[in-house]
């Protein structure tokens, strides 16, 4: 079994660490200030919480995966890990200081798995002391629920890595993606960028509304693609009909390839969404533990299937 440990005491690294106390693993999680390691502990200490408040766990579960947790400034701590979550700000100097306390602490062999999401892997590779034991694997949030991570791998990366990593993400419950090269977005971003400026250039069209277009996405597109695949469907309705359906939408489809109005309003007003109160939606008139527990209730199937610790 490897030794793990997560790089970064953020949100992707709390929820990273959530997940592997919750599956009875021991983590260790390195972060850079006080401050970050309470709201990290905090962080891990919520997400047990909401796991309890579903029935999905037990304050037994809680306190035990808890022991399994160490939260700490010091790399030092890094001694004997073999496996490396990096979740740090998307910065090349952060990561590669990272990188290098790493390669000085962690087992010689540790495998790097950043989680980035922006920066194409050769780029983290020149970083690294060790290219060859570092690929992406990147993650979705809720991190500890939602099952999906991309891996990516890059010219070095050396087949026990991804072999490993593969080996780790299903003692996780994880579902993977491989991608044999970075491209921006990578998979699941670039098909969401694609429905969020279709999404904006409707609304300022004067097409529909926000809300609208959330409940087409939530009861049609959402619904159909959770069961059956997106190319699966593709196969389904067949090549002449969805070549007939794309000569007619096609052209109408926005193109464009700079940052829209309503997004660049919203960022000269201040309403830029949800943590200033206001973008999109207003957020003063919606529940947001209500909205949290939305975020979450669809990967709890997945978390019944944890092997929880318990105290013994």
């Amino acid at each position: 079994m490897e030794k793990i440990a997560v790089y970064g005491s953020g949100t992707i690294g709390s929820c990273e660490a959530t997940l592997i106390i919750g599956h009875g693993i021991p983590c260790t999680v390195i972060g850079h200030s006080e401050r970050g390691l309470e709201r990290c502990r905090k962080a891990v200490a919520q997400n047990w919480d909401d796991l309890i408040a579903n029935g999905l766990a037990s304050e037994d579960n809680k306190a035990a995966a808890l022991e399994l947790l160490t939260v700490t400034n010091d790399p030092a701590a890094l001694a004997g890990c073999t496996y490396v979550f990096e979740a740090v700000a998307e910065g090349t100097a952060e990561k590669q200081a990272v990188y290098e306390a790493i390669a000085e602490y962690a087992e010689p062999d540790a495998v790097v798995a950043s989680c980035s999401s922006s920066i194409d892997a050769e780029i983290l590779a020149g970083l690294s002391p060790k290219p060859e034991n570092l690929l992406i694997a990147h993650p979705f949030q809720p991190v500890h629920m939602l099952p999906l991570v991309e891996v990516v791998r890059h010219e070095k990366t050396a087949q026990s890595a991804i072999d490993r990593t593969l080996a780790l993400l299903k003692t996780l419950h994880r579902q993977v993606v491989v991608l044999n090269r970075s491209v921006p977005g990578l998979l699941v971003n670039r098909f969401a960028q694609a429905l969020f400026r279709e999404s904006i250039y409707l609304i300022e069209q004067g097409v529909t509304t926000a809300a609208d277009i959330d409940r087409a996405v939530k009861y049609a597109v959402g619904m159909r693609y959770a069961s059956i695949g997106l190319l699966e469907y593709y196969d389904a309705v067949g090549f002449q009909l969805e070549s007939t359906i794309a000569g007619n939408v096609y052209p109408d489809l926005c193109g464009t390839r700079e940052i829209q109005k309503t997004t660049r309003d919203g960022l000269t007003s201040g309403k830029t969404g949800q943590a200033a109160g206001q973008g999109l939606y207003d957020w003063s008139q919606k529940d947001q533990d209500d909205f949290r527990l939305r975020k979450q209730s669809p990967y709890f199937a997945g978390v019944r299937e944890w092997t929880m610790p318990t105290i013994h």
